[in-house]
């Protein structure tokens, strides 16, 4: 069997980190470590992981690439898994990333998002998030596509073989947005990417706050001009973070 550490990068993560650790707790077989990696929260945040039991680490540089990759140096299982503070995953969660990777032509993979919030599911969005982790990359990289590239997202919850994530050089800390996506397509020069079919939960609060209609709009402005090459330094300012 082998080793599993969880990554999550925080900042002011108070409402939703709780309840992601309590079902992080349920998992069989457990997780080989549970690592959260904090950006400086004013909330209660550390409170809430330290009392779960979970090793907190403080980072050195904000930002969600570099905490990522921070909480992956500290780490010592063979397979990193990336998760959001707000992503709820099943308690099978290990078994199918072992079961995902034992395949030696997968170097990574993640989950199919469903968003979905107190009241609602968001079907709609949750339906392009899918069908754009096959389209962008067979819009903007088709080479690389059939090659196996898909796009995965942070909250699809990534997860690598620790030797292949270094090997391609980790997350970009300098980029403040778009980090999935760029290190899939470093790591997919060392084997095929897999969407697993099965499903995390994500919350859906990026929605709520802007609407269907503007989030999708944000969604494909942010995704076409990273596509066509534009800095993500200039794409960040509209993607505001939201607690």
């Amino acid at each position: 069997m082998s080793r599993v550490s969880i990554i999550i990068p925080t900042l002011n993560e108070a409402k939703c980190l709780g309840r992601t650790l309590r079902h992080l707790s349920l998992l069989t077989p457990p997780a080989w470590e549970v690592l959260v990696v904090d950006g400086g929260s004013s909330d209660e945040t550390i409170a809430i992981a330290q009392t779960a039991g979970v090793q907190v680490i403080s980072a050195k540089q904000c930002g969600r690439a570099a905490q990522s990759n921070q909480g992956a140096e500290v780490a010592t299982g063979e397979i990193l898994c990336f998760l959001h503070a707000d992503t709820l995953v099943s308690d099978d969660l290990v078994t199918v990333i072992e079961q995902t990777l034992a395949d030696k032509t997968v170097v990574a993979g993640g989950f199919i998002s469903l968003m979905a919030g107190e009241k609602t599911t968001r079907w709609g969005v949750s339906l392009h998030n899918w069908l754009k982790t096959y389209y962008a990359p067979l819009l903007f990289r088709p080479h690389l596509f059939f090659q196996g590239l898909r796009l995965l997202f942070g909250d699809q919850v990534i997860f690598a073989r620790r030797a292949d994530f270094w090997e391609c050089g980790g997350f970009d800390s300098n980029l403040p947005i778009m980090e999935e996506a760029d290190l899939c397509i470093k790591i997919v020069r060392r084997g095929k990417i897999r969407l697993v079919n099965r499903i995390v939960q994500s919350s859906d609060r990026r929605v709520a706050k802007w609407g269907f209609f503007k989030a999708t709009a944000i969604y494909l402005y942010i995704g076409f001009l990273w596509g066509v090459g534009v800095s993500p330094q200039y794409l960040k300012q509209f993607y505001k973070d939201i607690r």
